[in-house]
């Protein structure tokens, strides 16, 4: 269990001027006979972090080959799935009978997370700058096979590096209370302390002299999005020019009627960015100002990574949509930014197709798109 989750055990153990995180395995007291084991309570941690990666991931990724950051996304599942299996192991043989014992295991998968965000980060940004220059000019299985070598590869080096780097030490701890403790030293992610930080303040910066537009910035968002959504169900049932163009009109008369609501682009895509993932930054940063720390092998998930790749996205849409206009070739991802755009600029530019049925060919139907 992690140390920070017991308050009668200490989360530092201070040698100079270092401190270690501490994964507490046994805690006993010879005396009074007390023992607690926290293999359950571990294991029920991997479950609580398997379950909600794999939620996340289930409604945050799409094509897995569109994007090595959806492929990463997916390996963290697979490695919090390996954790449950092997931490389950362990509580059904027990400590003593593991073949591998558990603060070997805890100790090198934290430095493996631990090395995880900051490769990913920039394969990431490679890929979606690659993408952008060769559109198009890979299939399907050809991205997806890259995806899954490059993910296999970061991995690979993480796995390097925590072999070379990790020392593993079973402590004892003793204390005044005559409660002793058998406890392994575990990482923690600062990258992903100091991310997160930075996301969180730069997204509060730029969004709190704008703080009174908000709700209307908001609420015109949700009428944009309801507006795409009829769009959508228009082409789908072939209404004919006439109400399309009525519709269309009536919309951009709308958006021009609240010019003065519109914000700056930059300040709107972030506002879209923060409506999906500012819950998780405010709670994490909270976690952050209360020292309640975890080891990386929590920190580092899929909440984080998709938030990653939706701030990433973000940045690159809005550099695109300078000059390219609001539909430039993106990769998919959770948030609606062309919703943003229009937000922003105040136009709807997404052209229905419209549909006139040739009176003289009723019976064949043809349709013709103007």
């Amino acid at each position: 269990m992690i140390a920070s989750m017991l308050p009668d055990i200490p989360v530092f153990l201070e040698t100079g001027s270092d401190y270690k995180l501490l994964a507490i395995f046994e805690k006993w007291n010879d005396t009074s006979g007390f023992h607690t084991d926290n293999t359950a309570k571990t294991l029920l941690l991997m479950f609580f972090k398997f379950g909600m990666d794999t939620v996340v991931f289930l409604l945050c990724t799409g094509k897995l080959y569109t994007s090595v950051l959806n492929m990463c996304s997916l390996s963290i599942v697979l490695g919090d799935m390996a954790m449950v299996l092997y931490v389950t192991a362990v509580w059904l043989l027990g400590l003593e009978s593991s073949p591998v014992s558990l603060c070997y295991f805890l100790a090198h998968a934290s430095t493996v997370f631990k090395a995880l965000p900051l490769p990913m980060i920039a394969m990431g940004i490679t890929d979606y700058c690659i993408e952008d220059t060769h559109h198009a000019n890979k299939s399907s299985l050809c991205k997806f096979l890259r995806n899954v070598v490059l993910t296999l590869l970061v991995w690979m080096l993480a796995v390097i590096y925590s072999v070379a780097s990790t020392k593993v030490e079973l402590m004892e701890l003793v204390y005044m209370t005559g409660i002793k403790a058998l406890v392994c030293e575990v990482k923690e992610s600062t990258f992903i302390n100091f991310f997160i930080l930075g996301l969180f303040s730069a997204v509060i910066l730029m969004m709190l002299p704008f703080s009174t537009s908000i709700p209307m910035w908001v609420r015109e968002a949700d009428r944009l999005s309801k507006s795409r959504e009829e769009q959508d169900n228009q082409r789908s049932d072939l209404f004919t020019s006439t109400s399309s163009t009525e519709t269309k009109g009536s919309k951009e008369n709308d958006v021009r009627e609240n010019n003065w609501l519109r914000p700056p682009l930059g300040h709107s895509l972030t506002l879209g960015f923060a409506l999906l993932w500012m819950p998780y930054l405010t709670l994490s940063v909270a976690c952050l100002a209360f020292d309640f720390t975890v080891p990386a092998y929590i920190s580092v998930n899929v909440f984080w990574l998709e938030s990653t790749n939706s701030f990433l996205v973000g940045v690159l849409f809005w550099v695109k949509s300078k000059s390219l206009g609001p539909y430039s070739n993106l990769p998919e991802n959770v948030c609606d930014w062309h919703v943003y755009w229009n937000l922003s600029k105040g136009t709807w530019q997404q052209p229905l197709p419209t549909a006139v049925i040739n009176p003289s060919e009723e019976k064949r139907n043809t349709i013709f798109y103007i």
